[in-house]
């Protein structure tokens, strides 16, 4: 079976959404269908994503407050969940939201 390999980078407090790992490295099955990062988004949710989910996610993308890097570049330069991922990409997510 054919994989894509994917880094995953969550920083800013986003990291306790996913068990406090801050680093993912990832192996995407490879089917008919392009990996897009919205699609990414839902497979977080499903198998990394610990706990409140809509803490990270908000109607299919993810919520305002979060930073989304592809490649170090902002995701909004890149067609944000459209983005088509390939080999190697390095996603981050890093919350700008803080509690007082």
């Amino acid at each position: 079976m054919a994989v894509l390999q994917i880094g995953l980078e969550f920083g800013g407090g986003a990291e306790i959404l996913v068990g406090n790992q801050k680093v993912h490295e990832i192996s995407l099955l490879i089917t008919d269908k392009l990996w897009t990062i919205g699609g990414l988004l839902h497979w977080i949710k499903d198998n990394i994503l610990k706990e409140r989910p809509e803490l990270f996610l908000q109607n299919g993308s993810v919520r305002p407050g979060i930073l989304v890097l592809v490649n170090d570049a902002d995701w909004e330069l890149m067609d944000t969940v459209n983005y088509e991922l390939k080999p190697n990409d390095r996603i981050v997510f890093i919350s700008t939201l803080h509690g007082g």
